[in-house]
């Protein structure tokens, strides 16, 4: 049962009248060149911190957006993504309902460069359920905010940043102990309570320290930033793994021959069909721990060394179990809608006269673990009044790998072969899973018309192995010298980056496809679960609710003694992939001020010119056949061979840019901009050999797909966008704005996928060969259906010499693999080739405004942006053609409310987020779109004295739940419930 305790209607009511009014930060910090020049401000509470980032906003040369700490050690979000979303024109990905990546101005999170301290970041992060890692995306969820001095997000390019983000660059800066003279010491303790979690622990804590220290002259000082956080979550989803969209030319695949058709396609018209649905339940173990030592020493005045290490980690841990239907034979009963694209609204199929077919009842595992280590030393030097130099070298590694021997996830197929027929009402939001069970028609079955233990058995066992390892090293020499109205700033850099990949599936037969053993698994071994009670958010009236949570370790360790194979994920590398990048850049910078008609302005004109080598290299196992092992279960195996790819290639850029803002009047500030910037590719695109997958049933059945196959391209360049921004901003106080601006970017070099069907590595098709053509007369001939199930068990018994009949299916399927042999023909496989054959114009606007209400203490932000594009997807379109569209184009909105005192501090913030394409090709030519989203999040602080002080904070206190559809809503991709955070706790300052 689900352990929730808030409920949503209630708790949003009670709040919105308890608290009326609170808050989210906005921003701080300005270009590193500029910070000796500004004001310092003691940054304490809403409003100090606001005033110092409306004067970095208000005197930052181009488009520059921050937050600060409110004050030292205490950001305003537990996650610096969550923070991020506030800013004008930032939205964020969320995993496991906590901020992970960001979006800025409608360029995705592979778009976007991130720094700390000016530092390039390294990114290293496994998806989820297996696969290669390919991000280049930061994972903001790995770093606590606590050890966080400010937040830079640079919306427009700069000679003197490092070059990668198109959308933005943001910069984290952390906290050095030569800015806080003297003793500065703290602690922060924090209850968590994830209302979600079912079978952790209800409340998990934080404990976070800060300790900086300096001595009486300022000369050398130490500082030491620490954080510990758990987090035991729950999830519960649906998804469907495939939507196949064909012609439809008057017949249905693997129907029935009396189906029901209502409002079927007309002839030549696309439809799309579901290959599963699936519930699942997730239960989730989060650790992360950071850790930041300091060291600076300035033994005269003009010198400042600093020298510093960031570490960071996160332990990873998730219990996933499924309950799910195949679709299969004997379609009987469809109703589709009425868009250009049909789908069918109802589903059902039948068995008829064959076998009850598995309820699937998977259980899965995930361990892993992401940790970061950095090293830096920074010198800065005066070596007079009016030239300053700046030396900054770096180490970084990023490593996401698995935590467990038997590797990063592993997937344990049980089922109940209790299946006799099944119905889907794909027009719910939680589309129906209804079965009609029988437990009875099968002799190795209990008969007691419920779901039990008994009745289940297992299939097949997966082990997947996932790493990447990204390591940077850079070095910068940066140098600004001051003239009469204005300075030069120059520089040169040196960077390389390397990150390899390791991917691998190991596959262990256990009660095989047909679930050959129900009853096998040690008593205790499965839990029953009620799987429909963790969805209260949702219609679930008719459902199937009878399913298992359970340990798929637990039953690897038994199946591996049982069945006699090594529980260990020791399979042949599908991935092994080494991408290295070595950058050169130098730049030069002309920052001028002067007055035009009595108005001041400010003209900084700068230019970068960077040079790039690009190495790919793959060393993999090369696969020596697709097996088929089932009706339409195919599985790739590998030999011993390997081979190695590896290809070059280089390109460099040039990369202007202007900033020019003049105050027309007092306290009204125009700006312009204009820059040139770029972004790499992601790593899968940049690999250099192909890996290949399986076709989604016997190729010689009519409607079957192609194998899929995924390969890279090494010669790829990089996205090129040249950026115009104005905006006008009024400053009427310290603390209030408003601010409109317009932004548009030109993008060249966008990557498209170009269809490619080809063979890979001499594969060859047991499907579509002269066995199968002989199955297929046979059956004909006999008048049984031309079924995948026919199919494969009559080339199994024609080949092997035994009769059609002499055994079921099942057993069939559990005694015989086919493999191809040199008369089959040579397989098909549909490859997407990534190349740069893509253009685009992004555009929008971003409205900003804040104020405080003079000295009442209320004050709020609100902000709003639109996003623009012209390349759209097109959900009637051929999808036989790969589409490019533009991704993660949304209009995003924030309105923050805020109340401070002495005593007394609140905010509550609104974040939405319109409905974006999040993929152009999640399956094939398939879209994904992700649903409007909104958050509420609040805050409330209580200052016992100036030493000690109590907080309460709320995330998601609505509530609201993730949801990704296809062509049209009613073809879900992924749902995910997700529930509310609360944390209590206190803070001490010594």
């Amino acid at each position: 049962m689900s352990s929730h305790i808030f409920k949503r209607t209630k708790l949003a009511t009670s709040l919105s009248l308890i608290l009326g009014a609170a808050t989210t930060l906005s921003a701080y910090a300005a270009e590193v060149e500029k910070q000796e020049e500004l004001e310092v401000i003691q940054v304490t509470g809403f409003k100090g911190s606001i005033k110092e980032s409306t004067q970095l906003k208000r005197y930052s040369s181009g488009v520059v957006d921050a937050i600060s700490s409110e004050d030292i050690g205490k950001f305003p979000d537990t996650n610096l993504a969550e923070s991020l979303q506030r800013i004008t024109g930032v939205s964020i990905d969320r995993s496991n309902g906590e901020g992970s990546k960001v979006t800025v101005r409608g360029f995705g999170p592979d778009y976007n460069m991130v720094t700390l301290n000016g530092r390039t970041m390294p990114a290293a992060s496994l998806p989820a359920g297996g696969g290669a890692p390919n991000s280049r995306a930061y994972d903001f969820a790995n770093l606590a905010s606590e050890s966080v001095k400010s937040v830079e997000v640079y919306k427009t390019g700069k000679a003197s940043i490092a070059s990668g983000g198109i959308g933005a660059t943001i910069n984290i800066n952390t906290a050095r102990p030569l800015d806080n003279p003297g003793l500065v010491a703290n602690i922060g303790v924090k209850a968590q309570h994830d209302t979600t979690n079912r079978v952790g622990d209800d409340v998990t804590p934080e404990i976070s320290g800060i300790f900086s220290w300096t001595d009486e002259d300022a000369k050398f000082g130490a500082s030491l930033t620490a954080s510990m956080q758990q987090r035991d979550s729950s999830a519960t989803g649906a998804f469907v793994g495939e939507w196949r969209t064909t012609e439809y030319d008057g017949t249905i695949p693997q129907a029935a021959d009396d189906i029901v058709l209502e409002n079927a396609p007309a002839m030549g018209q696309y439809y799309s069909m579901p290959s599963d649905l699936r519930y699942t339940i997730a239960d989730r173990e989060r650790t992360r721990t950071n850790a930041q030592l300091t060291l600076q020493y300035s033994p005269v005045d003009s010198l400042t060394a600093t020298l510093d290490y960031t570490y960071s980690q996160q332990e990873l841990f998730e219990a996933r179990a499924e309950q799910s239907i195949w679709m299969d034979n004997y379609k009987t009963h469809l109703i589709f809608d009425d868009n250009d694209v049909k789908t069918p609204i109802y589903y059902q199929e039948e068995r008829r006269d064959l076998s009850t077919r598995d309820l699937g009842l998977a259980l899965q595992e995930q361990n892993q673990v992401n940790e970061n280590n950095s090293i830096g030393l920074n010198l800065e030097y005066y070596f007079n009044d009016q030239l300053r130099f700046m030396f900054d070298a770096h180490s970084s590694k990023a490593i996401s790998e698995p935590d467990a021997p038997y590797g990063s996830w592993i997937n344990a197929g049980l089922g109940a072969n209790v299946v006799a027929a099944q119905q889907v009402d794909f027009s719910r939001d939680l589309p129906s899973m209804v079965i009609d069970f029988d437990d009875c028609s099968r002799e190795n079955l209990n008969c007691t018309g419920a779901l039990e233990q008994a009745d289940v058995g297992t299939s097949i066992l997966d082990a997947n192995f996932a790493s990447q390892e990204s390591t940077v090293d850079e070095f910068r020499l940066h140098g600004n010298y001051v003239m009469d109205n204005g300075s030069i700033d120059f520089g040169i850099e040196s960077r390389s980056m390397e990150s390899q990949s390791l991917q691998s599936l190991t596959r262990n037969t256990m009660g095989n496809w047909g679930i050959e053993n129900p009853g096998e698994l040690p008593d205790g071994y499965l839990d029953p679960t009620n799987f429909l009670a963790e969805f209260d958010d949702y219609d679930t009236s008719g459902s199937f609710d009878q399913g298992f949570t359970g340990s798929a370790s637990q039953i690897g360790y038994w199946a591996a003694e049982q069945y006699g194979f090594n529980f260990a994920a020791d399979g042949a590398f599908a991935t092994n992939r080494t991408i290295k990048e070595d950058i050169k850049a130098a730049f030069v910078q002309y920052n001028y001020s002067n007055e035009l008609s009595g108005m001041p302005f400010n003209l900084v004109i700068g230019a970068r010119y960077e040079t790039t080598d690009i190495t790919s290299t793959a060393n993999i196992d090369l696969p020596n056949a697709v097996a088929w092992e089932g009706n339409n279960d195919f599985n790739v195996r590998y030999g011993t061979d390997k081979d190695d790819y590896s290809l070059s290639s280089s390109y460099n850029h040039f990369l202007p840019s202007l900033d020019f803002d003049i105050n027309v009047v007092e306290d009204v500030t125009l700006r312009a901009s204009y820059s040139t910037t770029i972004a790499r590719p992601t790593y899968d695109n940049l690999s250099s050999a192909a890996t290949v997958g399986v076709p989604t049933g016997p190729t010689i059945i009519p409607g079957t797909t192609n194998a899929p196959a995924a390969t890279g391209n090494p010669g790829l360049v990089p996205l090129e966008s040249d950026n115009f921004d104005v905006s006008a901003e009024w400053y009427f106080t310290d603390v209030s704005y408003v601010s409109v601006g317009y932004f548009n970017k030109k993008v060249d070099n966008f990557i498209g996928l170009t269809p490619m069907t080809q063979n890979y590595y001499g594969l060859r098709d047991a499907s579509a060969g002269p066995r199968a053509e002989a199955a297929k007369a046979e059956l004909e001939a006999r008048g049984l259906a031309f079924t995948d199930a026919n199919l494969f068990q009559m080339v199994a018994a024609m080949e092997n010499g035994v009769a059609f009949d002499s055994m079921s299916y099942d057993e069939f399927e559990a005694a015989y693999d086919v493999l191809p042999n040199a008369d089959d023909p040579l397989m098909d496989f549909t490859a997407q080739v990534p190349t740069n054959n893509k253009d685009a114009k992004i555009d929008g606007y971003e409205l900003a405004v804040q104020h405080f209400f003079g000295e009442s203490g209320f004050g709020l932000q609100a902000n709003y942006t639109i996003v623009n594009g012209d390349i759209d997807f097109n959900v009637a379109a051929d999808p036989t053609t790969t589409q490019f569209a533009l991704v993660g184009l949304s209009d995003t909105a924030n309105f923050i409310a805020m109340y401070e005192n002495d005593k007394f501090q609140a905010r509550i913030a609104y974040n939405w987020r319109d409905k974006f394409l999040n993929s152009a090709a999640r399956y094939v030519n398939e879209p994904s779109f992700t649903e409007e989203y909104y958050q509420i999040d609040f805050n409330i602080a209580y200052n016992f004295n100036e030493k000690m002080s109590f907080f309460v904070e709320g995330l998601n206190i609505t509530e609201q739940n993730m949801r990704q559809h296809g062509r049209y809503q009613a073809q879900l991709w992924n749902l995910e419930q997700n529930g509310a955070r609360y944390n209590i706790g206190m803070r001490y300052n010594f």
